[in-house]
């Protein structure tokens, strides 16, 4: 009764946990103290889509039939035995293990196929003629979502892959609807949920159940865990902490809440539970408590002992992923979106190179929250001893870093350690799109194994950019963007529209901007948000500064981050949503990017303001100088062959030093003046990257200078040096 069960509920990706538990359980294991995990979501996924698991759905639906239903519902009913018999190998499939099976479901004639196989107009388009695994994956998941449909009609109205009874929690300034359903007889999927925890806490007897709660499709579930916990295991203590209450409930005054579970903690959690795990075996008392909500007296009460400090992200120990079922996770391809088919599809480590964000200032963003307020990096050093631990332990090399923005800096130390290591990973990662990312700093990324990043152009308007406080111009993001394209790191941007004041011409413009940039090739992936007005941003803090009225002043006793919001002299912004996804849908896939922009709307719409050249005319500005003499110049690539060589021409003869560079995939010549080379034979060694000693472009002036040499820059500048960036001699 000494352990502490950490749950994440029902339900977030499929295709990998939610590291929320992996980081306590780390933590834990600094502190000796033992623990399990689970994903609670991929076991209630595994036990519904099965064999047994679909005979007994069909089961329950015909002994509890629905009145009337759709002829979708219908026909998936009439086609059950077709998806019993498939179920297996679908899954089988998902999770990597039948691989071949991708041929016979991309010839359509496999799989039962309902309502959701009507959005697939082209799969030749989304996916070209040799992406069969993609392909498959996709029709499989259709397959799925034709399932949850049936489910959600005929079974549970909550369900959802991701989102399970999201609809009652998002938002939820009062706690009444999640009460009275809470109150009810467990649905189907209840009863699934609740049988599998009930196996966990007879084995494990934990003295503590920490609910992870990312989202609000987690909240339902998490509560359900926690009331069933308090009725059978009233000794064991229950606490609930993650994303969303860390956003929606730091105002709870609903006592309610308390009926299921016996703690919040907000914002970092190892402080709090570790201090709750000591109140527990009674060594602390209640007044001693960090950021945690509790039941006192009949009222909510939250305690915050200030001396009690947060760890160093130093101190929180390596993310254990053990007691996950990672073999059994699926990859699903739900949207032909490259960022979110690599966000769903595949295992991924996730780590964080810093906790918070550097930058701190944008308008929209919960910047006065500790998680984002307060900025503290890791050292690259310590950060790949936990990449190679967790990939001892797990055997996956694929690493999302789940920063709010990596800091550049850090991102150039951890690739060069990455590289120093000989560590063979890939890894993606969320940045703002700002000058630092030159061309070499996107070269070295790509050699360590940097295969996507994404970041905010948001509002694609300067205007609002500089409102925004983004730090950044569109004309800025697409440099950086053809930084990283032309290494072959994959560029998806956030994008927003109905921020506070923008206009039906600046909404135009942004998709001109953003046409443009798929246009030039340097904007791989893309996705449009609609701007949202949250308690913690500055906008909702000081709407009246960005000329919006909150439409209520009410603070709920439950839920309080998305705030209604009235912008009297911005656009009709949700007129703009279906033709901006669109849109951009096209685009991605290369498809009328010649079209004019009034073609994906409805009505009448401005014409763009933006000179059609915008963009390219960016791309050819010349960029502000980055290479100072105090910039580091490291090698990447194989050292050359060079040989002394006689040219000659119209009777005039002379020797050169040619140099043979070898690369992956070809090689490359060049040639310089003897006494230039030999100094350049003897330099790059010194600049390779398993020399200790980096050297700057100072330095490596000095010892030009030094070996008798003149005109280092014009020498330095020229065309010979320039093209071995092709093989790894890069300014950082």
């Amino acid at each position: 009764m000494n352990s502490v069960f950490l749950i994440t509920p029902p339900f977030t990706q499929l295709n990998t946990p939610y590291p929320a538990t992996a980081y306590l359980k780390g933590f834990l294991n600094t502190k000796q103290v033992p623990s399990r995990q689970a994903d609670l979501g991929i076991e209630v996924t595994l036990r519904l889509f099965c064999r047994k698991g679909l005979q007994e759905l069909f089961g329950y639906i015909a002994a509890n039939p629905v009145e009337e239903i759709s002829e979708n519902s219908k026909r998936i009913l009439v086609l059950q035995k077709e998806y019993i018999q498939t179920i297996d190998g679908v899954i089988s499939f998902l999770q990597g293990k039948n691989p071949t099976l991708a041929h016979l479901i991309s010839k359509r004639d496999y799989l039962p196929e309902a309502s959701r196989f009507a959005q697939l107009d082209d799969l030749n388009w989304a996916f070209g003629s040799m992406g069969i695994q993609d392909r498959a994956k996709h029709l499989a998941t259709m397959y799925l979502e034709d399932l949850s449909d049936l489910i959600m009609e005929c079974v549970d109205a909550h369900f959802g892959f991701s989102r399970y009874a999201e609809k009652l929690s998002r938002s939820a300034n009062s706690f009444d609807e999640l009460y009275e359903a809470l109150k009810a007889p467990y649905t189907y999927i209840d009863t699934l949920l609740i049988e599998l925890l009930a196996k966990y806490l007879e084995e494990i007897k934990p003295s503590m159940v920490a609910l992870s709660v990312p989202f609000p499709g987690n909240l339902y579930a998490a509560l359900r865990c926690g009331q069933y916990i308090r009725q059978h295991w009233p000794a064991v203590k229950v606490v609930m902490g993650g994303g969303f209450p860390n956003t929606e409930l730091r105002s709870l005054s609903d006592a309610r809440v308390f009926e299921f579970i016996d703690f919040i903690t907000l914002d970092d959690g190892e402080a709090p539970i570790e201090n709750l795990l000591q109140h527990i075996k009674g060594e602390r008392p209640v007044e001693a408590l960090k950021r945690t909500f509790l039941l006192q007296d009949g009222k909510v009460t939250y305690i915050n002992d200030s001396k009690t400090c947060d760890y160093k992200q130093s101190q929180v120990g390596t993310p254990d992923y053990s007691d996950l079922l990672l073999d059994q996770y699926i990859s699903a391809i739900e949207v032909v979106n490259p960022m979110h088919s690599l966000w769903s599809d595949g295992r991924w480590n996730k780590l964080t190179m810093a906790h918070g964000c550097y930058w701190g200032k944008c308008t929209f963003c919960d910047i006065s929250l500790d998680y984002i307020r307060v900025y503290e990096p890791l050292t690259a050093s310590l950060l790949c001893d936990r990449m190679e631990e967790i990939i001892a332990q797990t055997g996956q090399t694929g690493f999302h870093f789940v920063d709010e923005a990596a800091p550049p800096a850090l991102m150039r130390a951890l690739a060069l350690e990455i590289i120093r290591r000989k560590l063979t990973v890939s890894w993606w990662t969320n940045i703002r799109f700002e000058k630092s990312f030159t061309r070499d700093l996107c070269l070295l990324l790509k050699a360590s194994g940097c295969i996507a990043v994404s970041g905010g152009l948001e509002v694609a308007s300067d205007r609002l950019l500089g409102l925004i406080q983004k730090g950044i111009t569109v004309a800025q993001v697409a440099r950086v963007n053809r930084h990283f394209s032309e290494a072959g790191i994959m560029v998806h941007a956030y994008l927003m529209y109905g921020f506070p004041t923008q206009t039906a011409q600046e909404t135009i413009d942004a998709l001109e901007m953003v046409r443009q940039m798929f246009a030039a090739g340097i904007l791989q992936s893309a996705f449009w948000h609609q701007f949202t007005m949250t308690a913690h941003s500055p906008v909702g803090l000081e709407p009246a500064k960005f000329k919006v009225e909150k439409e209520t002043a009410v603070v709920g006793a439950f839920a309080n981050n998305d705030i209604m919001h009235i912008d009297p002299t911005g656009a009709d912004h949700e007129a703009f949503s279906f033709g901006l996804k669109k849109s951009l849908f096209n685009f991605m896939h290369g498809a009328c990017l010649d079209h004019p922009l009034s073609k994906w709307f409805d009505f009448k719409v401005p014409k763009t303001s933006v000179p059609p050249d915008f963009i390219t005319n960016a791309l050819l500005e010349p960029e502000p100088g980055t290479i100072k003499p105090t910039t580091k110049v490291i090698y990447l690539g194989h050292q050359p062959t060079m040989e002394i060589i006689t040219k000659s021409k119209k009777g005039n003869t002379w020797e050169v030093a040619s140099f043979t560079f070898q690369g992956k995939k070809e090689k490359m010549s060049i040639s310089v003046a003897p006494e230039q080379g030999r100094w350049l034979a003897g330099l790059l060694p010194s600049l390779a990257i398993d020399n200790p000693k980096v050297y700057t472009l100072q330095e490596i002036k000095a010892s030009y200078e030094a070996a008798g040499l003149e005109d280092f820059e014009l020498f330095w500048d020229n065309k010979p040096v320039n093209t071995l960036y092709r093989q790894g001699l890069l300014h950082l």
